[in-house]
């Protein structure tokens, strides 16, 4: 097929299809903001595209569960606070307990608000936060522990599992969450069992022996030391959950600042562009108006 235009006419079209796609693009540039929108427009840096709106949108996850677990750990902190306060309270109560010149009812009044801490710290075992009691492990369904006073054995044993989950930081390494109430207030060491503690306190009380008293008030200061190192566990989660938000935060920052490098239109540039192709493709035009054109008819006369 012979084609109907010579080669000067195809250069000149094809330059302007050059410059009409030129324009084009900078014009959706200009309206849009963004650079790269199709895989046409830089083959190149596709791939990176993609590679760093993966890594955004991971990032946004994990900062979403740090946000859900930060209130998890901050109330389990807040709960541990008021565990050592009520313990601390339990204390000075063995401690009056203990003087000699103290008889059977005011021991047994002082047993009975040994038994209204049993309770809230029972209660504090059951600390729940998002539907999930937080001391329970994996089995955050389920309250941790029970108690019932007409039992032999007033508090029930663990009720809930090991804790095994853990967050997931956006440098990619993991660190635990939580204890479980049995570990912070059933330990499997009597010397830092906080609920074995506080009912043989109660006991002693009850029953006006004043050597057993004595014996417990002497154990109290290894178990509130034990229940204060609990305490700190979770103050040092908190940081370590500060310390994955702002990390991720800051991350997020310097991803977003790529995804514009790739994505976003510089728009003094496509401005530019936009004119120049205008000037390029108005001369063009002019240029090739003012052209001789020779027909049949010149060659007949």
């Amino acid at each position: 097929m012979i084609s109907a235009l010579n080669p000067s006419d195809r250069q000149f079209l094809n330059n302007l299809n050059r410059l009409g796609t030129r324009m084009q693009t900078s014009q959706r540039q200009i309206s849009t903001g963004v650079r790269l929108e199709r895989v046409s427009d830089d083959p190149n840096q596709v791939a990176r595209l993609l590679q760093v709106r993966t890594g955004l949108s991971s990032v946004a996850q994990t900062l979403t569960n740090l946000s859900r677990i930060k209130a998890e750990v901050d109330s389990g902190e807040t709960s541990l606070q008021t565990a050592v306060e009520l313990f601390e309270r339990a204390r000075t109560l063995a401690a009056d307990g203990v003087t000699g010149t103290q008889t059977a009812a005011n021991r047994s009044l002082i047993a009975h608000q040994v038994e209204g801490i049993i309770e809230q710290l029972v209660g504090l075992s059951g600390t729940s936060a998002d539907g999930r009691f937080i001391f329970s492990g994996d089995s955050d369904q389920q309250i941790p522990y029970t108690i019932d006073w007409t039992q032999a054995n007033p508090i029930s044993g663990y009720l809930g599992t090991a804790a095994t989950r853990t967050a997931l930081h956006p440098a990619g390494n993991t660190f635990s969450l939580s204890h479980t109430a049995q570990e912070i207030f059933d330990s499997s060491d009597p010397a830092t069992n906080v609920f074995g503690s506080l009912l043989s306190l109660r006991t002693a009380l009850l029953a006006n022996d004043e050597p057993a008293i004595q014996a417990v008030n002497n154990g109290l200061s290894k178990v509130g030391e034990y229940l204060n190192s609990q305490l700190a566990y979770y103050g040092l989660t908190q940081n370590r959950v500060s310390e994955a938000t702002d990390f991720g935060q800051n991350l997020q920052l310097h991803l977003q600042a790529q995804l514009a490098g790739l994505q976003d239109a510089d728009l003094t540039e496509s401005i530019l562009e936009l004119n120049q192709s205008q000037t390029q493709q108005q001369a063009s035009l002019q240029a090739r108006a003012q052209m001789p054109r020779t027909t049949l008819f010149d060659y007949l006369g």
